[in-house]
Parts: C-alpha cells; sequence; structure tokens
C-alpha cells in the first residue's frame, strides 16, 4: 500500500510503499526533540518524491543523517541515512501522513540524546 504525505505548504509532496505503520519511534535527539518527530524508517527506494527542488538538507553532530525540510514551510517531511546495514533508508515523520492515525500507533522511545 502506498502512503502519500507532504510538507505544510504543499511544495513538497511524496508517496511510500510499505505497510501500514503500527509502530513509530520517538527520539529525544536535539533536533527530534525540537521538531517533535515521530518517525517510521523505509528502504528509501521505497519513496516517490516530488518537489525535491523545494528542500534542503540539514546535517550536524556525525553528519550521518541528512534532515531534509521544506524551504517554504519549514517541516521536515524525513530524512535521509543509512541502515545498520548500510542499505540506504528514509526516516518518515509520521505527522506529514495524514492517513495515519496517530493515535493507534504503539509509541517506541529512543535514546538519541545520549549516543
Amino acid at each position: 500500500m502506498a502512503y502519500d504525505g507532504s510538507c505544510h505548504c504543499g511544495a513538497v509532496t511524496f508517496s511510500v510503499e510499505g505497510d501500514a505503520p503500527t509502530q513509530a519511534l520517538s527520539c529525544n535527539c536535539s533536533i527530534c526533540r525540537r521538531k517533535g518527530l515521530l518517525l517510521t524508517f523505509a528502504p528509501r527506494s521505497s519513496l516517490t518524491l516530488r518537489g525535491q527542488e523545494a528542500l534542503k538538507a540539514y546535517l550536524f553532530n556525525t553528519h550521518k543523517i541528512e534532515h531534509q525540510f521544506c524551504t517554504t514551510c519549514g517541516v521536515e517531511p524525513f530524512a535521509f541515512a543509512a541502515a545498520p546495514d548500510g542499505t540506504p533508508s528514509v526516516a518518515i515523520n509520521l505527522r506529514c501522513l495524514p492517513a495515519v492515525d496517530l493515535d493507534t500507533l504503539e509509541i517506541q522511545r529512543f535514546d538519541g540524546a545520549s549516543r
């Protein structure tokens, strides 16, 4: 099944192919905490992106995660990184997928602040 998402202003839209998410990761690192991100992960190949020209990348700390945000509204719909096995992956901000009922998700806490 494909899930459609976007930033707030709609300049960046995307679809991600995969099963319905049942869990979300809530990280307490400095950027996730400030942005209120709820994340799920997928292979980067499952992402279809439109409006890429409206995106800007932000890297910090180890520069291993490429946070993507819309240059118009500032929303971060996803971030690019590599899975532990090296496979290119995408961390999808579930708050950008209107069809996902966030209240039904099991929230898994991740201590990114200590890493």
